[in-house]
C-alpha cells in the first residue's frame, strides 16, 4: 500500500511539475509575441512619419523640377501603395517600403541636376528629417527582427513547440529589405 502511495505521489509531483512548466512556457510565448507586436508598432510609427514627410518633399521638388513629373508621380504612387498595404503585415509592408525607398533615391538624385533645389532650405530640412527617420526605421527593423528571432526560436524549439502548437503560436516572418533596397544606390549630395 505504501508503494502505491509513493508511486501516486511521484505521478502527482510529475504532473504538477509538467503543468508549471507548461504555464511558464505559454507565458514566455505570450511575452515574446507581445514584444514582436510592440516592436512592429515602433516600425509603424516611423513609417507613418516617413509617409507624412513625403508629400512635403514632393511639393518642394515640384517647384524646381516640374518637368520631372514621372519621378514625382513614382514617389507619390509608391508612398500611397506603402500606406495601403500597412494592414497586410510585415512582408507586404517591407516590399512596398522597398519600392518607396527606390523612388525616394531617384528624387534625391534630382538635387544633383538642380543646384537651386540642392540649396533650398526646405528641401535640405526635409532631406535631413527623412534621413533621420530612415535611421530610426533601420533601428526599429533591427529590434523587430531580433524580437521575431526570439519568438520563432521559442515556437520552433523542443519542448516549447508543443505548447506553441497547442496555444496556436506560429513562426512570424522577418521584416526584410526587398531586392531593390539591397541594390547599391549611388546618390551624392
Amino acid at each position: 500500500m505504501s508503494g502505491l502511495l509513493i508511486a501516486l505521489g511521484v505521478v502527482v509531483v510529475l504532473v504538477v511539475v509538467f503543468l508549471i512548466w507548461a504555464v511558464s512556457a505559454y507565458n514566455a510565448l505570450v511575452k515574446a509575441r507581445n514584444q514582436v507586436e510592440a516592436s512592429w508598432a515602433q516600425i509603424d510609427v516611423q513609417l507613418k512619419r516617413r509617409h507624412s514627410l513625403i508629400p512635403n518633399l514632393v511639393e518642394t521638388v515640384k517647384g524646381y523640377a516640374a518637368h520631372e513629373r514621372g519621378t514625382l508621380e513614382a514617389v507619390i504612387t509608391a508612398r500611397n501603395a506603402a500606406v495601403q498595404v500597412a494592414p497586410q503585415g510585415p512582408a507586404r509592408q517591407a516590399e512596398a517600403e522597398g519600392m518607396l525607398t527606390q523612388a525616394l533615391g531617384r528624387i534625391f538624385a534630382l538635387a544633383e541636376a538642380y543646384p537651386d533645389l540642392k540649396a533650398n532650405q526646405n528641401f535640405l530640412q526635409l532631406q535631413a528629417e527623412l534621413g533621420n527617420t530612415e535611421e530610426k526605421i533601420a533601428y526599429a527593423r533591427q529590434f523587430y527582427n531580433s524580437a521575431i528571432q526570439t519568438f520563432n526560436q521559442k515556437v520552433q524549439s523542443v519542448p516549447t513547440n508543443i505548447v506553441a502548437g497547442i496555444g496556436g503560436f506560429h513562426a512570424k516572418p522577418y521584416f526584410e529589405a526587398s531586392g531593390g533596397e539591397r541594390a547599391d544606390v549611388n546618390v551624392r549630395f
